[in-house]
């Protein structure tokens, strides 16, 4: 039988670096103490409770919400069933060999370790002014971590931001209070890009309260870092907020205030920046139903990526494959039957970022010449994307389906994936 995976008390020690043999020596208790408190099957003390929440850096109200679902996991699901309703792009880690205590060998889901690092993750921008004591790194030292946090937000490796983001966002909340001017401002910028990644984590998981703090945090580096490519990066990030309460008119006004100030089009930054802003207007324009400004949006963005290669800019993919993806989000938005089926016949490359193919295009691709699918039909995953479940694509597709005598394969295993009918 497939073991269980770890429960929250478990998961928060595990975001937090520790084993139970490492936490039972900072807690002078046994191992087999931790274990039970895991599984479970017994609490820790009353007063055990604050070198608990100590070691694992959150309060103590978060820490007996821990013990409360910790105590509830025996009435979940098995690994099977979790494994089965994960979140794409949320990998699982496997067993590790039969060697040792049976609950250090269980599987951990990647979920439960990210959804225990977010008090973490809050205390850490409590203190964004007031960071803990520790050793600091200057900018330039911090460089390559940085680019380690957007590469793994680009392509969804949200476990892996959840378990270093608290720490780096407090290593440089330190970086910006030392140093001269240039190399505050200079921290300020890297600040405003793991801000970002942190954003990721949290609107992908769902929290919005906390995706509307990271964005606020994010404008207000990237005013200390003085860029104004960073500023327009953060506008668009920004867009999120706006779809989640509603407020196209002011995303619409937004994004093209943010792309009037954008400087120094003749670089591949700047005109990356301008084009990302005009196609992330054009979806919002496409949402709020007005097709002329989705298209006056759409002819900006694609004069700026003939002028620029596919790449990530700012943490801001784009480029023509980009761009595409937005095409076809917009269709999606305006309901346009022939921009919809034109997702049928083309894929994002492999070297786009899992972050920017996620939303719509994760199907199926067509099978080698060689290959015999059954029926003339390509296989349909398991998995499902958010993009499935959007009620604009299926109600595209149907339209599709009704209005074309003779479909093509393409689109029947299209309409299959998504689920039209």
């Amino acid at each position: 039988m497939a073991a269980r995976p770890l429960t929250p008390l478990a998961a928060a020690r595990e975001a937090a670096g520790y084993t139970q043999e490492s936490l039972a020596v900072t807690l002078k208790v046994e191992r087999t103490t931790v274990g039970r408190w895991e599984r479970g099957v017994q609490s820790p003390q009353p007063w055990q409770r604050p070198g608990l929440a100590s070691a694992l850096q959150i309060a103590l109200d978060e820490l007996d919400d821990l013990l409360r679902r910790t105590a509830r996991h025996s009435t979940r699901p098995t690994s099977a069933a979790v494994l089965a309703s994960a979140p794409i792009g949320l990998e699982l880690v496997p067993p590790a060999p039969p060697t040792g205590d049976r609950h250090e060998r269980e599987p951990v889901a990647e979920i439960d370790v990210i959804h225990a690092a977010i008090p973490r993750l809050r205390r850490a921008l409590d203190r964004l002014d007031l960071p803990d004591d520790g050793p600091t790194r200057t900018p330039a030292d911090l460089h390559g971590d940085i680019a380690r946090a957007s590469d793994d937000r680009l392509q969804s490796r949200y476990g892996n931001l959840a378990r270093r983001l608290p720490d780096l966002i407090t290593e440089l909340a330190r970086a910006g209070q030392l140093g001269d001017t240039a190399d505050r401002r200079h921290a300020a910028a890297l600040l405003t890009l793991v801000l970002r990644a942190a954003d990721g984590v949290a609107f992908k998981l769902g929290y919005l309260d906390l995706s509307a703090r990271l964005i606020d945090l994010m404008r207000s580096a990237a005013q200390l870092a003085e860029d104004p490519l960073l500023l327009a990066a953060v506008a668009y990030v920004r867009t999120e907020t706006f779809f989640a309460n509603g407020d196209l008119d002011t995303a619409a006004r937004a994004l093209e205030l943010a792309a009037d100030h954008v400087p120094g089009l003749e670089t591949a930054s700047a005109s990356a920046a301008f084009g990302a802003l005009h196609m992330r207007a054009a979806v919002v324009a496409g949402r709020a139903g007005k097709p002329d400004r989705a298209s006056d949006h759409l002819r900006e963005a694609r004069r700026a990526a003939t002028a620029v290669p596919e790449g990530v800019y700012q943490g801001t993919a784009f480029g023509p494959a980009s761009l595409r993806i937005h095409e076809l989000a917009v269709s999606v938005e305006l309901r346009d039957p022939p921009g919809i089926e034109r997702a049928a016949v083309w894929y994002p490359p492999d070297t786009l970022p899992a972050e920017r193919r996620s939303p719509l295009l994760h199907r199926p691709r067509p099978r080698p010449a060689d290959a015999r699918p059954s029926r003339g039909r390509l296989p349909v995953p398991a998995s499902r994307p958010p993009g499935r479940a959007h009620p604009q694509v299926r109600r595209s597709l149907s339209t599709l389906l009704r209005t074309h005598g003779a479909p093509s394969t393409g689109l029947l295993d299209l309409a299959a994936w998504a689920r039209a009918r």
